[in-house]
């Protein structure tokens, strides 16, 4: 996945002397405008940044780059004048990065990969990439729907390089609005809002599965759902798709769930129920799988709720070879009906 560095710091003693502290003050001459044209960004600037923001620390950067503290940090400030933005902030004694910054990385660090593809292409080296798909994947969708849906993808001739991004729904959606990212992966329709338009194209769907170890399988599974009563039940948060679904399934037939655990990560869900402390809902379409993985039995299935998944872009049509690629696999991935064990 694609670097983020919300959380980056930089220790004090990895900066360089006081008057070449970053980021410079108010005073430094740093003005609210943009780069009037490519010529004026200077791109030995931004490799300087981009080495900090990598390496976690001017020292480091210095090591990697033969330069010395006050030459990198002097870059650094220029940059920052030629932007019109700090790149980053003080907090403490230590440095993060601004928001601007964390865009700014981004940009770069999509621009050096491309960078040592080309030297790499030159020199003729095997496995370079002809294209990248940038994804946005919501925290509570299940990582392996979201690998099997995205699986396909690295079989692609010539290869097709994934970058997956995982964040808040909304903080994805904002993001695609802005282009970051070519697709978002979501088991909802995203309804278009002010500024943010987009369409949503239906990958499939799959009905639910109650698993759990042999154990509660054994106690619970005789005559599911009826005796679904007082079971110990892992779910997830009220803010997913899924959780929704399996309420609106309790409401239906008056059931009163003793739910003992919540989780807005699904892989933490499935921990939980393999240790045993409840049993726990999944897409049937990849029952198989955690069976193996978790060494759990499906128990049964909530007849009627069935979640759905899209791939969402800001095209009417797919276009791009890889969520193409997406949309014909996924029939296959989410149509398995497994039996029950």
């Amino acid at each position: 996945m694609t670097i983020h560095l919300s959380a980056t710091l930089m220790h004090n003693s990895d900066l360089a002397p006081r008057k070449h502290i970053l980021p410079v003050a108010a005073s430094s001459g740093i003005k609210p405008h943009l780069l009037e044209n490519l010529q004026a960004l200077n791109y030995s600037h931004l490799l300087y940044f981009w080495a900090v923001a990598r390496d976690g620390s001017i020292a480091r950067a210095c090591q990697r780059l033969h330069l010395r503290q006050p030459t990198i940090s002097m870059q650094i400030q220029k940059l920052e004048r030629a932007l019109g933005h700090r790149l980053f902030d003080r907090s403490g004694r230590k440095l993060i990065l601004t928001d601007v910054g964390r865009t700014v990385f981004e940009y770069a660090d999509e621009m050096f990969s491309l960078g040592r593809e080309l030297l790499g292409t030159l020199r003729g080296l095997p496995g370079k990439h002809t294209g990248r798909l940038h994804v946005g994947i919501p925290t509570f969708l299940p990582k392996i729907i979201t690998y099997r849906l995205l699986e396909p993808v690295l079989r692609l001739q010539p290869g097709i390089q994934l970058i997956c991004h995982e964040a808040e729904l909304n903080e994805l959606i904002n993001d695609l609005a802005r282009h970051r990212f070519d697709a978002i992966l979501s088991d909802r329709p995203i309804q278009n809002t002010i500024g943010v338009r987009c369409f949503n194209h239906l990958l499939g769907e799959s009905d639910i599965a109650i698993c759990g170890t042999a154990s509660l399988a054994a106690e619970f599974g005789e005559d599911f759902p009826n005796s679904f009563e007082g079971c110990p039940m892992l779910l997830p948060s009220l803010a997913t798709e899924m959780r929704r679904a399996i309420d609106r399934w309790f409401d239906d037939r008056d059931f009163d769930p003793r739910i003992v655990a919540e989780f807005d990560d699904s892989a933490l869900m499935k921990e939980f129920g393999s240790g045993g402390a409840g049993v726990f809902p999944i897409p049937s379409a990849v029952v198989p799988q955690i069976q193996s993985q978790y060494g759990v039995k499906m128990i049964g299935r909530l007849e009627g709720v069935c979640i759905r998944y899209f791939v969402v872009t800001t095209e009417r049509k797919l276009t791009h070879p890889a969520t193409l690629t997406i949309a014909q696999s996924a029939k296959r991935v989410l149509d398995s009906q497994p039996n029950r064990n």
